[in-house]
């Protein structure tokens, strides 16, 4: 459970969900704790060096790490990266390469993520089985959704605009009242 005295929180949005990243520093003992979650993930109590960099696991990016830096005196700035990137350059490549909504399934929040490069889609931080097919003004993308069939139709790809996503969520699935018993 994460303690009081983080220094730093950030949230990251991945096609597997969405992480909230803690970071705990014991300016005078070196102390460094990660959270991810909630959970920790490194603690490393009585490090000589104050200033450095922490690396972790973080779900679908794979990598991610805090770094430490001094910025005169006692202060110390913190700052994430994700995949290899700063997270800023991180979260501007997902805004140009994933599509993400937030739509109501019976009654509950559902996160729906459009990888655009690989056309993955994460349902809820699972991925999802899926079928392409081109139709006459773009793709279609079906797949289930809690019982309701689904499509995300990309559509336009002229320069002003770009390709086009959206999300349809069809009616749940009627029972097949013809299967042999």
């Amino acid at each position: 459970m994460p303690c009081g005295d983080a220094v730093a929180v950030w949230d990251v949005a991945l096609s597997d969900g969405v992480y909230r990243v803690e970071f705990a520093h014991g300016t005078t003992t070196g102390k460094r704790v990660v959270y991810v979650n909630g959970t920790e993930v490194i603690r490393k109590d009585w490090m000589f060096k104050l200033v450095g960099t922490e690396s972790f696991r973080l779900g679908a990016a794979g990598k991610a790490a805090v770094h430490i830096q001094a910025v005169g005196g006692f202060a110390y700035q913190y700052s994430l990266d994700v995949g290899g990137k700063s997270l800023q350059k991180f979260i501007d490549h997902r805004a140009k390469t994933t599509k993400t909504w937030v739509v109501q399934v019976d009654g509950k929040d559902c996160r729906v993520v459009l990888e655009k490069d690989t056309m993955d889609v994460w349902c809820n931080g699972q991925k999802v089985e899926t079928t392409g097919q081109f139709v006459d003004d773009g793709t279609e993308t079906r797949f289930t959704l809690g019982g309701h069939s689904c499509c995300i139709k990309a559509t336009g790809g002229a320069k002003k605009n770009g390709v086009q996503h959206s999300l349809l969520l069809g009616p749940p699935a009627e029972p097949d009242q013809n299967q042999d018993q």
